[in-house]
């Protein structure tokens, strides 16, 4: 046993030792720089099983060693950074390895990176092993570099990033330090005052200007708290769990920001609605404070959203109420101005356009700055005299306060003078410059689409003759790169003091994405998510208006193809749903390339496609393109680096103007489908009337299934497991049967398919396995069973992907405890990894009943070692191709040390191994040899049914 280790151990270091190496840059450590940045350098990989494997960078001597680093923590799987450092000098060098926790600069606007730890540990190639230094804002580890010696330091992530790495000589780095915190001790002293003298302002003055701007200072402070690392070490928070704290922060400056608008504005004294607006508003905000502790990164850019939009539209309002003379939006125009600056400087670091160390102190020396400029404006407004206060406003400037809020834009048309006249904001939108839209209705109406100009015209005669009414409608216009854009106009005309219409006035509210989103769903209603193809819906509506035009005189008559691939549904199972996707989109698009424009494809189910075949009309062309669909889906599809070879039965139907529906026609192609599939796949068939008998044919086997499974029909049989070693039955597997009546035996690759294609599959793997256990509880009360005896019964892909299996087993197992330690689930690697999170779900709620989980057909799937570490399996069972050692398989010289390589494996992680299939003495002793303990087949029988292998046991068992 132990030879047969060395080798296996021996086989995996040469296997290691024909990995490509990984190429390094390697960075030259100098002397006399003090600082070195290393994140454009730095290589994140994602471990493998928790631990990763490289090819150092070559030392002085060119020597490239192999090494092998585990994750810090065992049962955990995490990313790492490599890197590579020389000493070029003759004397020892010494540097700290700086990751910091947070930096703004880079962070982002969406789901902003908000902080954490970055290393876990460093693990250097060779050399004295980094120490980790307390920092309270990075993590940070003393290197050494020995004279001329060349480092790979592979570093553990804590997650899957390292945004910033540096090289810090550490005088240097203590010196950075140390300059900062002086800057930070300044920038906080003057926030904690203004914050103090606006809460005594309030309280003298009693305005409510004061704590409105009292508040955003006290929002600041806490942001600047946090942001230095104060709050977090006074709160004892690691790195991680700053993250809602400054989330909160960030939402706590929109929201008073907000505020001091509203309040300084006077916004709620206008109208009632804008209180009503005010209280929705702070509701969100509030909301969003409390919802950044639970998901901080989408708080924080929402809060950065609202910032920016924020400052956007307040500018535009308080630009709007100064030019109407209002003082305190002339007061705080400058004032709003620097914000703005403050807002673009902010967003070129977090996007990390400005990315140096002066950046993110930049930021925060702002935020003071602000702070303090509002403070003297709420100052200056409150101890100014002769102050103005607006009051309500006049319904004229409420209404033009509506419009701009409502973001429509005007048009006025000046009959008398022909002068159109439209907001600049609109040519903005179109791209055109400013006033570029203004003049002659003509001149205007040559920008409208040539479709909406005649009933753009009717519209505005109407409206001149009649004197009264309005127009709501939409029209597109063309913008500056000639692409249109709808637009809604809703004008009425302006009657003058002669009663004649002298202009025609209203809005223009863009909504071309409106109209998009209308056409998507409209689009997506009639069309396959996958393909972009017209789904059944659209492919019969369009038959049947072929079928009209069919039945007038001379009118051409359609042909229908329904095409069907050929066992599609092995091929999932074999290579997963989402590469399945990819094959029926290329099916569609050979398909596709094949029709003219007068013709229709359409996808009608998982696999089945039709064609509504227009452009020819001879029988001898419409069998030449059904041809040539076959052909062409006939031709491999390459995955990967295989090859996939499809094939596909397809029906044909000709009109023949008889009175049929779309459905009827349809139905024809599907019988003609189905009459091709029956004798043999890869074959087109045309319509002829003894099909129907087919369909007949297939409904009638789908009831007798379902008959047969109540009335006792189906029944299980058990294939022995037999221990080679001691030639003892240690456990067995339920095989389904189905002894029909009148057709006999019926074999399972006839009734499974027809179970799976009826919808009957799960009833019928539920009643295997009750019927099994049923088995083995008789075989309990009767004969009682071996402690390690099993019963393990097949699990279908319909099964593990409900809920309702768990309940199923549940019941039973609730029935009798015992019960569940002979009872053993088989389920296939292409089973699991058709939705592998669910998966671990189901199996590791079936494992804590009690059951048994076998691997079926190991190493014939996707083959990953992962899923013996990822899913609780107890036993794997080995493919018949791997046990049958013939030398016509060709692979005969490979089968034997895989075998001995699984069973070492299994043995390691304390796993049963079961090989199938065996047939003949030759390959049991070959088992043996190679230590395979358990295996089933004909060589030790057929499947027999309960009674004769329970004489068996009972025989085996001396009773």
């Amino acid at each position: 046993m132990r030879h047969l280790h060395v080798i296996a151990i021996c086989l995996m270091l040469a296997l290691v030792a024909v990995l490509p190496a990984r190429a390094f840059e390697v960075i030259s450590v100098p002397e006399d720089v003090n600082a070195v940045n290393l994140s454009e350098v730095i290589e994140v990989v994602p471990g493998q099983s928790g631990r990763i494997q490289l090819s150092t960078a070559p030392d002085a001597d060119g020597i490239i060693r192999r090494i092998e680093v585990l994750a810090n923590d065992p049962g955990t799987n995490p990313f790492f950074a490599l890197i590579a450092l020389r000493n070029d000098s003759d004397q020892q060098i010494e540097r700290l390895l700086v990751a910091p926790f947070y930096r703004l600069p880079g962070s982002g606007v969406f789901q902003p990176d908000l902080g954490s730890s970055r290393i876990n540990a460093v693990t250097p190639s060779a050399g004295i092993r980094p120490v980790r230094l307390v920092d309270p804002e990075a993590d940070v580890f003393e290197v050494t570099l020995d004279p001329g010696a060349t480092m790979t330091v592979i570093a553990e992530l804590s997650s899957s990033r390292l945004p910033e790495l540096y090289l810090w000589e550490p005088s240097a780095y203590r010196d950075y330090v140390n300059a900062f915190t002086l800057f930070r001790g300044v920038v906080l002293g003057v926030a904690s005052l203004a914050a103090v003298f606006l809460t005594i302002m309030f309280v003298v003055k009693g305005r409510g200007v004061f704590p409105a701007t009292a508040a955003f200072a006290w929002a600041v402070l806490a942001y600047l708290l946090i942001d230095f690392g104060l709050m977090g070490r006074l709160l004892g928070l690691s790195a991680s769990g700053m993250q809602p704290l400054r989330a909160a922060a960030e939402a706590g400056i929109a929201t008073t920001l907000a505020g001091f608008l509203f309040i300084y504005l006077n916004l709620h004294r206008w109208h009632l609605r804008f209180i009503h607006l005010a209280l929705g508003l702070a509701a969100l905000f509030l909301a969003l404070f409390g919802f950044a502790f639970f998901q901080p990164d989408i708080a924080s850019t929402i809060s950065r959203l609202v910032l920016a939009l924020l400052g956007l539209s307040g500018f535009f309002l308080i630009l709007l109420l100064a030019l109407r003379g209002y003082d305190r939006a002339v007061l705080l125009v400058p004032t709003w101005i620097i914000f703005i600056a403050w807002l673009f400087y902010a967003w070129m670091v977090v996007s990390g356009r400005v990315s140096n160390d002066v950046a993110q102190p930049a930021v925060a020396g702002g935020l003071v700055l602000i702070v303090m400029l509002l403070g003297f404006t709420a100052v200056q407004h409150a101890f100014s005299e002769g102050q103005v206060s607006v009051g309500t406003l006049s319904e004229v400037e409420r209404r033009a306060l509506a419009l701009t809020g409502s973001g429509d834009f005007v048009f006025d048309w000046n009959i008398e003078r022909d002068r159109v006249t439209v907001s600049d904001e609109m040519a903005t939108r179109l791209g055109e410059k400013r006033g570029a839209l203004r003049g002659a209705i003509k001149r205007w109406l040559d920008r409208v689409h040539p479709d909406d100009r005649d009933r753009f015209r009717t519209a505005f005669d109407t409206l001149v003759e009649l004197r009264r009414g309005k127009v709501s409608a939409d029209m597109r216009v063309a913008g500056h790169d000639g692409n249109y854009r709808t637009f809604r106009m809703r004008v009425k005309p302006v009657l003058g003091g002669d009663g004649q219409v002298n202009r025609i006035v209203g809005t223009l509210q863009d909504v071309t994405e409106d109209r998009a989103a209308r056409e998507r769903l409209l689009h997506d209603a009639v069309h396959d998510s996958l393909t972009g193809l017209p789904n059944r819906q659209l492919l019969l509506d369009r038959l049947e208006r072929a079928l009209v035009r069919a039945r007038t005189p001379g009118g051409t008559k359609p042909a229908v193809f329904l095409i069907d691939i050929d066992r599609f549904m092995e091929l999932e199972e074999r290579i997963g749903h989402s590469a399945a996707d990819s094959v029926l989109l290329a099916i569609s698009r050979r398909i596709a390339r094949i029709m003219r424009p007068l013709d229709t494809v359409a996808r009608i189910t998982g696999d089945q496609f039709a064609v509504i075949l227009a452009s020819e009309q001879a029988a001898s062309k419409i069998a030449e393109t059904a041809e040539q669909i076959r052909k062409a889906l006939k031709s491999p599809f390459n995955f990967g680096d295989r090859d996939l070879v499809l094939t596909a039965s397809i029906g044909v139907t000709i009109y023949d103007s008889n009175p049929s529906t779309a459905g009827d026609v349809l139905r024809d192609a599907e019988l003609a489908m189905y009459y091709a599939k029956r004798l043999g796949g890869d074959r087109i068939e045309a319509y002829r009337a003894s099909a129907r008998s087919i369909a007949s044919y297939n409904r009638a086997s789908e009831e007798d299934l379902e008959r047969g499974m109540k009335q006792g029909e189906l029944h299980v049989q058990f294939q022995p497991i037999v221990d080679t070693q001691s030639g003892q039955i240690a456990g067995a597997e339920a095989l389904m049967r189905w002894n029909h009546p009148t057709r006999g035996p019926v074999v399972p690759d006839e009734f499974v398919p027809l179970a799976e294609r009826s919808g009957q599959i799960e009833k019928l793997g539920r009643l295997a396995f009750e019927q099994s256990a049923a088995q083995a509880k008789d075989w309990l009360a009767t004969i009682g069973l071996p402690e390690g005896f099993f019963i393990s019964v097949n699990l279908s892909p319909t099964q593990l992907a409900t809920e309702t299996l768990l309940n199923d087993m549940r019941n039973l197992v609730a029935q009798d405890r015992d019960l569940a330690a002979h009872l053993k689930l088989e389920i296939t690697e292409s089973q699991v990894m058709t939705n592998p999170e669910h998966s671990a779900y189901m199996l590791e709620a079936l494992r804590n009943m009690g059951l048994g989980l076998a691997l079926d057909d190991f190493g014939t799937g996707h083959s990953s070692l992962s899923y013996l570490h990822r899913f609780p399996f107890d036993t794997i069972k080995i493919a018949a191709p791997f046990v049958r050692m013939g030398a016509d398989s060709g692979i005969a010289h490979t089968q034997a040390p895989i075998i001995r390589a699984i069973v070492a494996l299994a043995g390691d992680l304390d796993l049963m191994v079961i090989a199938e299939g065996v047939e003949s003495p030759d390959e049991i002793e070959r088992l043996r040899q190679l230590n395979c303990r358990y295996a089933q087949g004909f060589a030790f029988g057929a499947a027999m049914t309960g009674s004769e292998l329970g004489k068996k046991l009972a025989a085996q068992m001396g009773k």
